[in-house]
């Protein structure tokens, strides 16, 4: 480090002091001057360095440099005759000019620092965050605004990144595009919904050093809408946010005339201000009834209504509600979703899960529906066949939920995670459905597809198939079936290799197996795999405590399939839903609630009595039902004389059409076919 004396404490030497100290590159020895009043000897004499009136007192010390800062041309004399030849002599000229340029340079530094103050100022003092970054994304620049609205400190949140802080931010995409977005809305991470504009920062050559964004917390504005009464007065806080929004928007004032759209709402509909604002609030409607009139009149939102708007008939959903200051009605708000694209993804959805409805389950035990004390015997024992890989037999009903139930079982396994196959085992013929079962060789029979094809049971390996309508096997499928469950593997058409399979099987039925052994038309070794885990699944009439929250639960389900908005029953519906025996079970229950709800108007929430459709209360008594017992016959003979009559009297009523008839009496057409010829009815 040199060592420095400085001669002369006027204006240039202080100013040269000022500099040399704060360089940090230099060891001041002394300050000299005959003015003992020289501002830059107080100076020192804070800064604790020496001072003195005489120069030539400090010459015995080891001197680098001498400054002369006195201006005097014999002072620079004197000292350069005076001073050791190793020491430089800088004259009072470039000391003055030193001065002046450290003066400027100061000069300069407080208008800078003037006005970054004022700058800062002006930004803190904006109501609207403020966020600017430098173009390598960095923040420079976050306003008091932004530090309340994003709930970040300045501190920690300038010099980093902004996606350290702001995940979200589109401040680097904006800064690649070179493009402004406009009026966007946005989450923060702290929960507060924002609208910003995002623009970049472009100098005078083209270039992109940075980007910034304006944004403002839309909460403040809905709490001071909800402090407002009139309604006037909430239009012109919310017409900013209403007219940014890409969701197409109306409301109207308590008597149903328009009161404002955004453009979205024209674009959607076709229709411009002039054709709504103060007209009535069906101008807008092609097909449907309005619903900012039912929200007006029941003082009740809507939600998920179709309806067609505008010329062009456009397919909407609707979701209004209605605006409530103190308690007195000011009218109301409708938010409208063009449904075409949710029609395309549906269709999409729809051919997808075709695709894998064979693959998969889509139900567990959460979806049974039922509290009763028969169906929650059920329940868990299929929770307790879920956890075990015997096979399980469903029985039940036709309509009673058998496939729910095994949808449940395989959801609940161990094998969840790979195949649920379904097959219908009385909707394919007997060679074909041998085929799809079992699969067959190269060359088994014509039409058949080179190098083979995988049967349903291979499909199924490590996971589990539904064999539904079992009783409907024909015996050669029973004898391969019983293999299967036997040896656990499997033979394909025309082939002779055995193939090891692990597949879980459960069986469904709604036909009496133990009289299909007894007439020979099922196996009886057969009957016994299958049945080592039966499950009963009781019809509806024998836990009609449970219709109340299936009904619930198929009307959601129905109000999705229909978009409509019903709520549930009336306790009128209820009872006399109740009174009923439903021998279609529960898939004859949602038939009556979906025709119910189809013939409801938009404005009813409820269902009552008078939109079911007419229920029996039950059947006259047959005369072949009061007649005496045949004598010398067995109970088997006589169940299938009734059975026959049965047949003979409903086929007479549907005159003679065997596919209305089979669909009446709950069976299968080909069960019909089979004890039709049995019964010689043919």
């Amino acid at each position: 480090m040199q060592t420095v004396l400085i001669v002369g404490a006027g204006k240039g030497g202080s100013a040269i002091l000022k500099m040399l100290t704060h360089s940090g590159m230099f060891n001041l020895v002394a300050v000299v001057d005959i003015d003992k009043d020289a501002a830059g000897l107080a100076m020192a004499n804070r800064m604790g360095i020496p001072v003195g009136d005489k120069w030539e007192d400090f010459l015995a010390e080891k001197l680098d440099i001498i400054i002369e800062a006195t201006g005097s041309e014999e002072v620079f004399q004197d000292i350069r005759e005076k001073k050791d030849k190793k020491t430089v002599l800088v004259p009072g000229t470039v000391a003055h000019i030193t001065a002046k340029l450290v003066e400027e340079r100061e000069d300069l530094i407080a208008k800078m620092k003037y006005e970054s103050h004022k700058r800062d100022l002006i930004f803190n003092l904006l109501h609207d965050g403020l966020l600017v970054v430098d173009q390598s994304g960095k923040v420079i620049l976050f306003n008091k605004s932004a530090q309340r609205i994003a709930g970040i400190k300045k501190e920690h949140i300038e010099n980093k990144h902004v996606l350290e802080y702001i995940p979200s931010s589109r401040l680097i995409d904006v800064i690649h595009t070179k493009r402004v977005e406009k009026n966007k809305e946005m989450i923060l991470e702290n929960g507060k919904k924002i609208i910003t504009t995002r623009s970049p920062l472009i100098d005078e050559d083209g270039k992109v050093i940075g980007a910034f964004a304006v944004f403002k917390d839309i909460t403040e504005v809905v709490n001071l809408a909800e402090e407002v009464t009139n309604l006037k007065g909430i239009q012109t806080m919310l017409e900013a946010i209403i007219q940014s929004s890409d969701e197409a928007i109306s409301v109207v004032d308590e008597f149903g005339r328009g009161l404002m759209i955004n453009p979205a709402y024209s674009r959607l509909t076709g229709l411009k201000e002039e054709q709504v604002i103060g007209k009535p609030a069906t101008a807008d409607i092609s097909e449907g009834d309005s619903m900012h009139m039912k929200v007006l009149e029941t003082r009740r939102a809507v939600r998920g209504v179709n309806l067609k708007v505008g010329p062009g008939k456009k397919e909407v959903i609707v979701n209004v509600a209605p605006i409530i200051v103190d308690g007195k009605l000011k009218g109301s708000v409708g938010v409208i979703h063009d449904v075409s694209e949710i029609q395309t993804l549906t269709t999409e959805l729809d051919r997808a899960r075709q695709i894998i409805r064979t693959l998969e389950a889509k139900y567990s035990f959460e979806d049974i529906i039922g509290s009763s004390e028969e169906m929650s015997l059920a329940i868990e024992q299929a929770k307790l066949g879920a956890k075990t890989p015997a096979t399980v037999l469903l029985r039940g009903e036709s309509g009673t939920g058998k496939e729910l139930f095994a949808h449940a079982i395989h959801n609940g396994s161990s094998r969840k995670y790979n195949k649920f196959i379904r097959v219908n085992c009385a909707a394919l013929s007997e060679s074909l459905l041998e085929s799809e079962l079992f699969g067959y060789e190269e060359g088994a029979f014509s039409g058949a597809k080179r190098g083979g094809k995988k049967g349903l049971f291979e499909e199924a390996n490590n996971g589990s198939i539904f064999l539904d309508e079992i009783g409907e096997l024909s015996a050669n499928t029973q004898a391969k079936l019983l293999r299967v469950l036997q040896e656990n593997e499997i033979i394909r058409v025309g082939g002779t290799k055995a193939i090891s399979i692990n597949v879980r099987v459960i069986a469904a039925t709604n036909v009496n197996l133990e009289k299909g052994i007894a007439n020979g038309t099922f196996r009886e070794d057969l009957y016994y795999r299958l049945n080592r885990m039966p499950i009963h699944i009781p019809p509806l009439r024998k836990r009609k405590e449970d219709i109340e929250a299936i009904s619930e639960h198929l009307i959601r389900k129905i109000n999705q399939d229909y978009g409509r908005n019903v709520e549930g029953l009336t306790p009128q519906a209820i009872h006399y839903l109740a009174s009923y025996d439903w021998p279609g079970n529960v898939r004859e229950l949602e038939n009556v609630l979906g025709r119910a709800i189809i013939f409801m108007q938009y404005s009813e929430v409820l269902i009552d009595t008078s939109h079911i459709p007419a229920l029996a209360k039950g059947e006259n008594v047959s005369q072949e039902s009061s007649e005496a017992i045949p004598e010398n016959q067995t109970l088997m003979e006589m169940l299938e004389g009734y059975e026959a009559k049965i047949i003979q009297k409903t086929l007479k009523k549907n005159k003679g059409n065997k596919t209305k008839t089979a669909k009446e009496l709950g069976v299968s057409i080909r069960n019909l076919y089979y004890k039709m010829e049995k019964f010689h009815l043919a």
